[in-house]
């Protein structure tokens, strides 16, 4: 084979992945040396004669596996965001190999003795080193270092076969999403969309080689249309393709995949001497155990369920009174009402706010200014690297002394992304490795305009792209000293906390104006509308958090299962119904945000019983809004305070420890209360 890019460092800056060079051959010859010299590294740390210490243990692992870091950094970076079929073959072959090697690590009994040799004298440590032991042997407990040889073998045997089930989840969830796109060909169906939607679906339907328009899905059961789409018929059917995703039988259904891990999963954590999977994942979050977990959830669903209620008593009398006749308000229904209704109330037309969301402006003039006025960056677009698709733009991201690293943006929906938007990262800014510099990837699923056409976000789309971003200046921010305490590697139910709060620039005044902009006449939003806008951001939350919520129930029903109640479930529709009925989450016309069979983000993502984490951390986020706004807002004083005890430290220390630097005391959970109309 020619040379393999990934054998040596990039040379490129913050040594961004050579993608210029980078072909699909090169992947599996880099895994498959990777995860070898990996093993030797390992090797010698168990080998080495020297009584176990901090240096030669702990920060020789940290070292041990560079070249398997690089690929697997890229590789899952690509099969997210353009997992074309030989990328997706090849993860389905390769996660079981990773996952067997993983054990490996995990398992090692002699790598283990060492670990814990190094965590009975951990008080002699500095508190960050000693911080980083104490994940570790969390880690190898959880992983199962601790089980016998014969538990071991078990272990090894479910671990391999969940990686496949997760693996062929997602491929089956992506490939559903894609077929189920609603196809239209009567141009009076897509009545009420505007210009640029049009465009978009004309777009999409001549990349699948079809006649007419293509809406296409988004990962929530919620797609955005439903807002705008005029035909209560065409609604219906767009709703229904959202619902159907992955359970109408055939080769891309995920319901039998789902059962069998969730029975895997519960058997796991048997193994593993935890009464659930949940309890189980926990165990290493900062809610710790799943009744704190559900104390919350319990807490918010009826008031939650009784806010969505009202709501859906207000949009039917304005679903009557725009129809012009009598009839129940439906969850097609819900979306195209609740516009109406807040255009009513707020004075507020969803289609007359679009043309000031440009996306490149809403980047440039709001995202960037807003971290600009906060913490000084800057933000120089850099067309001579090369991403890894051609939708993906690269800045560089400076501070007043340094060059902190590289931005990516992938903004727009393709049949080989996967749904939903993240942040991930490329690279992380680590001491030990001499990484002084980061990259950091934001991915949306804005539909694509034709070409010269406007890209016109949705707020909700604006919102998305200000929270992935909280997410990227956490990975741009944080510079430690070891890779396991980098970046974003803090708890799940923490990590969503810094995006959450960057979502609180979207609307605040002085970053409105400098974004919102007219795409054709560059006039400003009119501060009336601004002002209409931030009055009505409490509006329909009763139907979106009981939405959120009813995911976040179901995801903890599926992993709260025994064993034995694991393996009696075998109708996913009845159990959701259940679980959902028991919650007091049954309100009509309002679905889970995600149903099971398409719930990604548990099933194929690392979100398995944690999918609370949004709300959890939201308590935290809405307390720190507070501050801000208590502090003045937005003003560098306040934005160094943050970057330095919270955003900067990663996963250096305890995340609550850190919050509580910056807040002076713990999260109070008024203001969330208070932001959801809970209280």
């Amino acid at each position: 084979m020619a040379h393999n890019p990934f054998f040596e460092p990039s040379g490129l800056p913050a040594a961004l992945p050579p993608f210029a060079e980078i072909r699909d051959e090169h992947y599996q010859p880099a895994f498959e040396r990777g995860m070898s010299e990996h093993l030797v590294a390992v090797a010698r740390v168990v080998e080495n004669p020297e009584a176990p210490t901090f240096e030669n243990t702990v920060e020789a692992l940290e070292t041990a596996a560079p070249l398997l870091s690089r690929v697997a950094a890229s590789f899952f970076t690509v099969s997210a965001a353009d997992g074309r079929p030989f990328i997706r073959d090849l993860e389905e072959r390769m996660a079981p190999r990773l996952a067997a090697h993983e054990d490996a690590i995990h398992l090692n009994s002699r790598l283990f003795a060492r670990i814990e040799a190094v965590h009975d004298a951990r008080a002699g440590l500095d508190p960050a080193s000693r911080f980083l032991v104490e994940r570790y042997h969390t880690e190898f407990v959880l992983a199962g270092a601790a089980l016998a040889p014969a538990r071991k073998d078990e272990l090894r045997v479910l671990n391999e076969r969940l990686s496949e089930l997760t693996t062929r989840f997602d491929a089956n969830l992506v490939a559903d999403t894609n077929d189920l796109a609603l196809r239209l060909t009567d141009a009076d169906e897509l009545a009420g969309l505007e210009a640029d939607e049009v465009s978009a679906a004309r777009a999409a339907a001549e990349d699948r080689g079809v006649d007419g328009w293509l809406l296409t899905l988004v990962l929530p059961t919620g797609q955005p249309a439903l807002a705008r789409l005029a035909r209560p018929d065409v609604r219906a059917r767009l709703l229904e393709a959202s619902l159907a995703r992955a359970s109408r039988g055939g080769e891309h259904d995920t319901r039998e995949l789902l059962l069998e891990i969730v029975r895997l999963r519960a058997r796991r954590a048997r193994l593993l001497g935890f009464e659930n999977h949940a309890a189980a994942v926990l165990a290493d979050e900062t809610a710790r155990t799943p009744e704190a977990v559900s104390a919350m959830l319990d807490r918010l669903a009826p008031a939650a369920a009784g806010n969505a209620r009202a709501e859906a008593e207000a949009l039917t009398a304005r679903l009557r009174e725009e129809i012009g006749a009598d009839r129940p308000l439906t969850a097609p229904d819900w979306a195209w009402a609740a516009e109406r209704e807040r255009a009513a109330r707020f004075d507020l037309d969803a289609a007359v706010l679009r043309p000031y969301l440009e996306a490149g402006r809403v980047l440039r003039d709001g995202v960037f200014e807003a971290a600009r006025r906060l913490y000084g960056l800057r933000f120089t677009e850099r067309p001579d690297l090369v991403g890894y698709h051609p939708d993906v733009q690269i800045f560089e991201v400076a501070d007043d002394e340094q060059v902190l690293g590289l931005y990516l943006l992938d903004l727009y929906t393709r049949d080989t992304k996967r749904g939903g938007a993240w942040m991930s990262s490329l690279v992380d800014r680590v001491a030990l490795l001499g990484q002084e510099q980061a990259v950091v990837v934001n991915n949306l699923n804005v539909p694509k305009p034709g070409i010269g056409e406007p890209t016109l976000l949705t707020l909700d789309s604006t919102e998305t792209l200000f929270h992935e971003f909280g997410h990227a200046l956490h990975g741009l921010f944080a510079a430690t000293r070891h890779p396991k305490t980098a970046g974003t590697n803090v708890p799940r139910d923490f990590v969503e906390f810094p995006s959450q709060v960057n979502e609180m620039w979207v609307l605040w005044p002085e970053v409105l104006a400098s974004y919102a902009h007219h795409v054709e006449t560059g006039e400003p939003m009119p501060a009336e509308v601004a002002d209409r806008l931030r009055a009505a951001r409490r509006f329909g939350e009763g139907f979106s958090t009981t939405e959120y919520l009813a995911a976040a129930v179901l995801d903890q029903a599926w992993h709260r299962l025994s064993v034995d109640e694991a393996d009696a479930v075998t109708d996913v529709a009845a159990f959701e119904a259940a679980a959902l009925k028991t919650a007091g989450l049954a309100v009509p016309g309002v679905p889970p945000r995600y149903s099971s069979a398409y719930f990604a983000h548990v099933f194929s993502g690392g979100y398995s019983a944690a999918y609370y984490a949004y709300i959890w951390s939201e308590v935290l986020g809405a307390d720190t809004v507070a501050w801000f706004e208590e502090h003045g807002g937005l003003v560098r004083e306040n934005g160094d305070r943050f970057r330095r005890l919270v955003l900067g430290v990663g996963g250096s220390k305890d995340p609550l420890e850190a919050y509580r630097e910056f807040r002076g005391r713990d999260a109070s959970i008024g203001p969330l209360l208070e932001r959801r109309g809970l209280r």
